[in-house]
């Protein structure tokens, strides 16, 4: 059986798109000396704030899931605004340097946040026990 509340659908999903933040950053990385590749990401805050909205919207008014939570997926495409090298790639190994390191931060404050969401829930299961 799998207990679900609307704070750990959510923290699901702050994982989901900092994981794929910390692929889409690896695969940057990986193609620097690529010849006309082009880096990849996507808008963070506007995705989960996209997921956040998606996920009240499938709630009834006591907070109560409709059905269970499904993201759409992350809008990905290429960053814009970067320097162009003469090979035509754009990849960046200090703007990859710092989004790797934000995404990790961000990965693991919101592994600490599930465990402590994952304890509040089941101290609230056991409360009867004590």
């Amino acid at each position: 059986m799998q207990i679900s509340t609307p704070m750990s659908d959510a923290l699901g999903r702050y994982l989901d798109l900092s994981s794929l933040e910390l692929k889409m950053t690896a695969q940057n990385m990986a193609n620097i000396d690529t010849p006309g590749y082009k880096a990849q990401g996507f808008d963070f805050a506007g995705e989960m704030e996209r997921s956040i909205g998606e996920l009240e919207a499938g709630q009834t008014k006591n907070g109560v899931a409709r059905k269970p939570f499904s993201p759409s997926a992350a809008r990905v495409g290429l960053v814009d605004g970067l320097i162009e090298r003469p090979d035509g790639n754009n990849v960046s190994m200090d703007r990859e340097s710092m989004n790797m390191a934000e995404a990790q931060l961000q990965f693991r404050t919101g592994v600490e946040l599930m465990k402590r969401e994952s304890a509040r829930v089941m101290d609230a299961i056991h409360v009867d026990g004590k």
